[in-house]
């Protein structure tokens, strides 16, 4: 019994080895880097890991919605509110910086969910126009933000 004990032990101790690791390769994103990336970085970063590299989506643990040939992308709006306040189980990336669940979503810039927006409309099989602009998105509704009232 001792040996499966030891076992375990020693599995553990490497599985958070690697994991630590893995915080510190340059594949994982921290919130402080966020800023220098453009609409298809922060796919990769943060959606990819839902909806998939190529916007397919996923059913397992959750239902991810794919965002390939997505109909409800003919509106920038649709996209840009699901971003900022998330939506069936999605959480919001619309807190202003600083704000909001210190371990939960990453808050995205006006600016990061207009490059976003526009990165899912014009590609995985959407053709849509990547017009839309941070004043565009910071002219939305806010729910997220305004949740908690004022600073």
């Amino acid at each position: 019994m001792r040996n499966v004990a030891l076992g375990v032990a020693l599995g553990a101790a490497a599985l958070l080895l690697m994991l630590s690791a893995y915080a510190d390769s340059p594949m994982f994103t921290s919130r402080a880097t966020l800023g220098s990336l453009n609409g298809e970085q922060i796919y990769d970063h943060i959606c990819q890991g839902c909806h998939m590299p190529g916007g397919q989506g996923a059913v397992g643990a959750g239902s991810y919605p794919k965002l390939a040939a997505n109909k409800n992308f003919v509106s920038w709006r649709f996209v840009a509110l699901t971003v900022l306040d998330g939506r069936n189980g999605m959480p919001p990336f619309g807190f202003p910086a600083g704000h909001g669940m210190n371990s939960g979503p990453a808050h995205l810039s006006d600016a990061q969910i207009a490059d976003v927006v526009n990165y899912v409309r014009s590609h995985f099989g959407n053709a849509y126009k990547a017009e839309v602009t941070a004043e565009e998105v910071q002219a939305l509704p806010h729910p997220a933000a305004e949740l908690m009232g004022p600073q």
